[in-house]
Order: structure tokens, then sequence, then C-alpha cells
């Protein structure tokens, strides 16, 4: 007597995306709180430099102790170096210098601005598409930002010089960004990472020598727990998270993600730093949202796929 196939049971596999979405969302806005903190007690150039440094140490020597150090040629180890400058080096470079002499809520919606810039860049050079849906989902965005930010800057006038490193802060990371999608490094995104971390510090560490004095770190356990963050959470765990965002995406859609950081990061400072949050902030969450769902939403064209 013969018994009849037991029919297949099928397996349930479970997307891990929507985590690692909301985990780089978190990691990347509460960047901006540990970032103001380190920055209080530690100028922004050394802060910076030491925090590249360590994080591609620590990566570098990981993926030694773990043999793997071979899985990067030298064309992709040379790409990682490259968008180590312009992500890491001039973004936050840029970006920490210009917040010195303009208000936290000007800088967040100049950057914020990423998206968009990102999303045009991509149609040009890239061949996405640029639908009405995604026009309008940037649009959303950026009202939603605007909204956020625009009581929330502070009381003065804004630094020009501080303006320019701010909207040079955004060129660099639109451009690496672009640049990570055209030039399509191939091999570990751990180890790449570990390589544009290493590549950053270097490219800071002369101007950190040169115009930042060692004096002025206020040592303290505030600054020691906001550094630890940028280096674990911040340049290793954030920047992996990006760039799978990145080659699963897109640059358009994984850009869009971007205009939830102003929002989260203000929900970070309330609940850290005891800043107000007020209903029009709450109220901007929503065209915030919306954004991002019709720029990530699938096509019916290309089914699942952003």
């Amino acid at each position: 007597m013969s018994l009849a196939p037991a029919a297949a049971v099928p397996r349930v596999t479970s997307n891990p995306m929507p985590f690692a979405i909301a985990l780089f969302c978190v990691l990347w806005s509460f960047a901006f709180v540990a970032g103001k903190i380190g920055v209080t007690y530690c100028p922004p150039l050394i802060l910076l430099t030491a925090r590249f440094l360590l994080a591609g140490v620590i990566i570098l020597a990981t993926s030694a102790f773990r043999r793997d150090a071979g899985s990067l040629s030298w064309r992709d180890v040379i790409v990682f170096a490259v968008l180590g400058v312009a992500n890491n080096a001039l973004y936050l470079g840029l970006g920490y210098t210009g917040l010195k002499s303009v208000s936290a809520g000007l800088g967040a919606l100049i950057v914020s601005a990423n998206p968009v810039f990102t999303a045009v860049l991509a149609a040009l050079v890239l061949g996405e598409q640029l639908t009405f849906r995604k026009v309008a989902g940037l649009l959303f965005g950026i009202v939603g930002v605007a909204m956020i930010v625009w009581h929330r800057m502070a009381v003065g006038t804004d630094s020009f010089h501080g303006i320019l490193f701010t909207l040079a802060s955004l060129a660099s990371i639109v451009l690496g960004t672009i640049l990570f999608k055209l030039l399509a490094p191939r091999g570990s995104l751990w180890i790449g990472n570990g390589v544009q971390n290493m590549a950053a510090g270097l490219a800071l560490l002369p101007f950190a020598a040169v115009f930042a004095d060692v004096g002025d770190i206020v040592p303290n356990a505030k600054l020691l727990g906001a550094f630890a963050f940028l280096v674990l959470g911040g340049s290793i765990l954030a920047y992996v998270l990006w760039f799978r965002l990145l080659k699963t995406y897109g640059a358009t859609a994984a850009s869009a993600y971007h205009f939830l950081m102003p929002p989260l990061g203000m929900l970070f400072a309330w609940v850290v730093l005891g800043e107000h949050v007020a209903l029009r902030d709450l109220l901007g969450i929503v065209p915030v949202a919306l954004g991002i769902y019709l720029v990530t939403r699938p096509s019916a064209s290309n089914g699942s796929k952003l």
C-alpha cells in the first residue's frame, strides 16, 4: 500500500525591508539630536574626524578578523572612498559648519530638499521615471517639512555664509546618492562602509588639525554617549541601511524617506532635549506621510517594485 505524497507546505517568507526602513529613519533622525549634544561639548571637525576614523577602524578590523577583506575590488574601494568624501566628509562637515551660524530650522529645511534634487537628477542621469505621482509626493513632502520647520526657526538673522555651507552640504549628499547608483559598487556594503568612513576621516583630519582646538573639548558622559551613538548607530548601521535602500528601491524612492527626518528629529529633540512641540508640528507630519506614500507606492506597471 502506497501513501500519496503529502502536499507541500508553502513557505512563509517575511520581508525585512519595512523594519530596515523604520530603523534607518530612527537612526538617521536621532543623529540630529546626538550631533547637537556632541557639538555642544566638542568642536564639529574634531567630533566628525574621530567619529569617522573610529567607525572605519571598527568595521575594517571586524572584516579582517572574519577574513572577508578580499570581497571588494580595487575599483569598489576607490568608489567607496569617493562616496565617503561626498556622503560623510562633505555632507556632515559642511552641514555642521553651517549650523554654527544658521538656525537649526533653516538648516533642516534646506537639507530636507534632498529628495527633490535627487529625483530630478535621477531622472536626468539615471533614467529613473519621474511621474506626476512622484512629483506630487515630493511637493507634499516639501509642504509638510516647511510647515514643521518654518515657525521653529531661531529668532535672528541667519548668516549668508552659513546658508552657503548648508546648501553645499545638500549638494554633497545629493551627489553622493547619484554617484552610488551611477557607479554601482559591488561586493560587501559592510566593508565598503568601512572604506567610506576611513576616507572621510582622513579627508577631514587636516582641516580639524588646522581649524579646531582640542582644548575646546569638554569631556563628560553626555559627549561620550552622543559620540558612541554617532559612531555605532550613525556611521556604521545607518549608512549600511541607507546603501541597502538605494540598491533595493532606487535613488528617488529611497531619498523620499529623508522627508521624515525633520519631524522625527523634532520628536526626539522634544523627548531628549525638552524642546517645545506645537500642534502645527504634528499637523505637518500628515503631508509628509502622504508625500512618502506617493513617491514610494508601487505603480501598476512594476508590481511590487518601487
